[in-house]
Formats: structure tokens, sequence, C-alpha cells
């Protein structure tokens, strides 16, 4: 299993030294990845410490190098404050005080979207604001395609390039973990629709994990008010963003983020029919909705890859793996039609 670092309150304080004093500091709940404390400092200031396991034995090929990665996109969107992210106040990697990588950032105030229960009204206006923010998001651009750590290896200078990297690097997790998966078939669907690929021709910064539990919430008006959680974050096509906030889904794309996305400048040019009742094949579709379920097939394996390294235990995991599996060959099906 991966074992989140231990990190004891003296050596908490000695990582947040150079930041401040602490008053006092508490765990923070979620995430399967990192160990994250929120901790009070004696000038009144709140930031949050994540720190990364060192054994890196356990980790799917992109996600090395991904704290670094969290750290970039946080000093990227340090002079842009609509893209509402924390701001890096202290990285260490020196494992000097704590046994791992670690980040300090400032505390975002806010509400976790997935425990507030909103009403269908107001969890819609959530939804189309959200777009809108994609669509901020995607105003970023880049130089190269892909993960941008370098432990990853997984950038290129084309968007089809790096997409085959990543294909290609999830097959040998999957080899590694005895995972029984048909990334062949995802290579070969790739590899066809190189051209599809091919269009996207400018890194767009893409946050790849905005599902409500990394979005916050402003208590009264119930519009984005933070986001956090950047491990996951890649350059490639502004697309690939849908999956991030639907990781499971596989039915057409929300209307209200969409309509959010595009009332803010965004173009996103998907069609309703990609994910509708009917599932054509891609041979009748556009480029963009190919590239969709491109990205929808590669996310659903790494979603059933990741259970196996991270050992993820509890009764919600059979039913989480099954939809996984399931949602790469509907993909796969379409793809190759």
């Amino acid at each position: 299993m991966l074992t989140k670092t231990a990190v004891g309150d003296d050596q908490l304080a000695a990582l947040l030294d150079p930041v401040g004093q602490v008053e006092r500091s508490a765990p923070l709940a979620g995430g399967m990845f990192a160990a994250t404390f929120r901790a009070d400092l004696t000038d009144g200031r709140r930031v949050v410490v994540k720190v990364t396991p060192a054994d890196t034995s356990r980790l799917l090929r992109y996600e090395h190098g991904i704290l670094g990665t969290e750290e970039a996109v946080y000093r990227r969107a340090g002079d842009r404050p609509d893209l509402l992210m924390p701001r890096v106040l202290h990285a260490d990697r020196t494992r000097t005080h704590v046994d791992g990588d670690a980040l300090v950032v400032t505390f975002l105030d806010g509400e976790v979207w997935n425990g507030l229960g909103l009403d269908e009204a107001t969890d819609a206006a959530a939804r189309r604001d959200l777009g809108a923010y994609m669509a901020r998001l995607h105003t970023v651009t880049g130089d190269a395609f892909g993960y941008p750590a370098p432990e990853s290896g997984l950038a290129a200078r084309t968007w089809p390039e790096a997409f085959a990297r990543m294909v290609a690097a999830l097959r040998q997790d999957a080899d590694r973990w005895d995972v029984h998966l048909p990334l062949d078939r995802l290579h070969d669907v790739a590899a066809h629709h190189h051209t599809a690929l091919a269009e996207v021709r400018v890194p767009h910064l893409v946050h790849a994990d905005l599902w409500p539990g990394n979005v916050l919430l402003d208590p009264v008006a119930r519009t984005v008010a933070g986001v956090v959680d950047a491990e996951r974050a890649l350059w490639g096509d502004p697309l690939y963003e849908l999956v991030g906030a639907d990781q499971l889904g596989i039915g057409p794309v929300d209307p209200d983020l969409a309509a959010g996305y595009r009332e803010a400048g965004g173009t996103l040019p998907v069609s309703a029919a990609v994910g509708g009742p009917e599932r054509p094949g891609a041979s009748t579709l556009a480029s963009p909705d190919v590239r969709l379920l491109l990205y929808r097939a590669y996310f659903a394996a790494v979603l059933a890859v990741e259970v196996v390294p991270r050992a993820y235990e509890g009764d919600w995991v059979a039913g989480y793996r099954d939809t996984a599996r399931a949602n790469l060959h509907v993909m796969l099906d379409q793809l190759e039609r």
C-alpha cells in the first residue's frame, strides 16, 4: 500500500521555520497520496503543508515528480488571482526535516463542493461557474506538451507524441502491477486517430482533476472560490479538462458547465452526440469528439490501474474499478468503429 509520510509536530515546526512559527496544526482529511496538514502561525496566517512519500516504488509513471508539478502550476498562477489557486510560500526537497518532498502554500477560504449537498439549481449554477473558470485557466499556455515533471519523461514537442508517451507509460504500469486491460487497443486507436490529436497545436494548462473534491465554493454565493490539488496537471488539449471534472462519466458534456465555458469566451467544440445514447463510432464524429473519447479511455485506464499500487480499501473499490474498466471498453468500442 502507498503509505503517507508520518510527520510529527517537531518536524512540521522545523519544516515551517522559514515561513513562520507554528501555533497549532492538524492533519487534513482526504487525498490518497500525500500527507496534508493545516497550520496556524503565530502571526495569524494559516497555511497548508503537503508532504509526498519518499518511496516512489508504488507510483504510476505520470506521478513521478507531481509535487513539483503542483508547485510549478501554483507559481505560474501566482500573477493571475482569477485562477484562484494557492500561493507557494516554501518548497523543500532536501528531506532534512521530513521523509519526503514538501510544499507549503496559502490556505484558501471556502467550502469543499462535494460535501455540501447543494440543491439542483445551486449545483447547476456552480457547474456553470466552474466552466467559466476552466475557460480562464486555459488561456495559460506553455512551450511543450504532456506532463511537465522531468522525472516522468512524459513531455514532448507535439500533443500526439505526448499522448502516445502517456499511453505507453500506462501500459508499462499495467504490466508491472499485473493489471490486465486492453491497452494494446488503446495504443492502436491513439495511433489511428493521430490526425485528430495533431489538431491541438498549442499546449494549454489543464488542471485535469477539477472534480468537486478539489473545488472550493464561496459559502454564500456558491461560486468557485478556490481550486487545489494541481498534481495531475499537464500541458495539452483543453478538452482533457472535461474528463478530469467527470472522471467516471461517459455521457454528454454537462450543459451547464459547457454554457459557462462558452459564455466566458472559451471554445468547446464537442457535440452532444459524443456521449449520447446512440454512441456513434469515431468514423462518424468530428475530431474534437474523437479526442474526448480518447481522453476518456486513457483516464478510465489510469483509474483502473491505480487501484492496485494504491491498494484501495473499502466497499466502494469494486464498483469504482469495474466502472472504470467498463468505461474503457465502451470508449474503445466507439473509437474502433
